[in-house]
Parts: C-alpha cells; sequence; structure tokens
C-alpha cells in the first residue's frame, strides 16, 4: 500500500509540474499575441478544453471518474464552458470575460473540494486548496470586470492562469520536497 501511496504521489507531483507548464506556456503565448484577436479567441478556447482534459487524466489515473466526484464534475463544467467560450466570442469580449469569471467560481469551488479529498492521502494539498479558493474570488472579480465599460481582453485571464500555474509549481515542489523528507526519515 505505501508504495502504492509512493506512486501516486509521483504521478501527482509529474502531473502538477505538467499543468505548470502548460500554464506557463499559455500566459506567455496569450501576452505576446493579445493583439492577435484570432490567435487569442483559439487560446481562450483551449484553456478550459486543456482544463477538462487535465481532469479526465488526473481521475482516470486516481481511481476513476466515481472516486473523484469533483474531478468529475469539473470535467463536465469545463466542457460547458469550452463550448460557451466559443459561444460568447462571437458575442464580444465582455461576454467571454463572464463566461471565465463564472468558470473561475465554479472550478475553484471543484479544485478547493478535490484537494480537502486528497489530503489525507498525498498530504501537500494546501496550495490546491488556496488556489481553489482564490480562483472563486478571481472569478467574482473577472464577472465584475465584464460588466464593467472598457473592453476586456486575454490580457484580464493572463493572471488568473498565471497563479494557476504558480499554485501548481507550489505544490509539485511541495509534493517532491515531502516525498524526499519520507524517503529520508525511512533509511
Amino acid at each position: 500500500m505505501t508504495n502504492q501511496k509512493s506512486a501516486q504521489s509521483n504521478w501527482l507531483r509529474s502531473y502538477y509540474y505538467v499543468r505548470a507548464a502548460f500554464s506557463i506556456v499559455w500566459v506567455a503565448v496569450a501576452i505576446l499575441s493579445a493583439s492577435n484577436p484570432i490567435l487569442t479567441s483559439v487560446l481562450l478556447v483551449i484553456y478550459p478544453a486543456w482544463d477538462a482534459v487535465a481532469n479526465v487524466v488526473d481521475a482516470g489515473s486516481n481511481g476513476g471518474f466515481k472516486a473523484n466526484s469533483s474531478q468529475t464534475l469539473n470535467i463536465f463544467v469545463s466542457t460547458v464552458t469550452t463550448a460557451a467560450v466559443i459561444l460568447a466570442a462571437a458575442k464580444s469580449t465582455f461576454a467571454v470575460l463572464a463566461v471565465f469569471g463564472v468558470w473561475a467560481i465554479l472550478s475553484g469551488v471543484l479544485q478547493l473540494m478535490t484537494g480537502v479529498s486528497r489530503w489525507r492521502d498525498h498530504g501537500a494539498q494546501w496550495a490546491m486548496i488556496l488556489s481553489g479558493g482564490q480562483s472563486c474570488l478571481a472569478g467574482g472579480f473577472m464577472i465584475t470586470q465584464s460588466l464593467g465599460g472598457t473592453p476586456p481582453s486575454i490580457l484580464d485571464i493572463t493572471p488568473y492562469a498565471g497563479f494557476g500555474a504558480f499554485y501548481f509549481l507550489i505544490s509539485a515542489i511541495w509534493l517532491a520536497v515531502s516525498a524526499r523528507r519520507k524517503a529520508t526519515a525511512a533509511v
């Protein structure tokens, strides 16, 4: 059982590194292409779609969809958000930002639930729990901005993705440090 827990923690650490790397690249490309409406539209669709795919892989690798109900719901939420972003992009950037705001709140609550449920098995989930809470706050802020008069852009979403990258990176590093401490204590 300990080897299985260790393998799952190693997998989770790698998963968090991949999530962080994706978000860092996404933010960089978003900043560099902020003046290209076609590329930014593609990036805005890719972000929630990636989240759905990542949750499919994570839930599937950690006991399946039934055992990971918050992630299973997050797959649905992120998939619907992907479609909603496509529809909103045809309307206005205000609509896109509102969709991202609602998604940030819903996925934040679900990420917080996933972090809490993983705490007992893997530990080191405090960053994921903080990330879920901050995602909810960021979502509220995005919705408020979407009601304003200044047309939003992808640059209004990049801080959200950047903080996501930060939290995934911190979680991966924390799991690596925890694994090293356990290995040293076992010797």
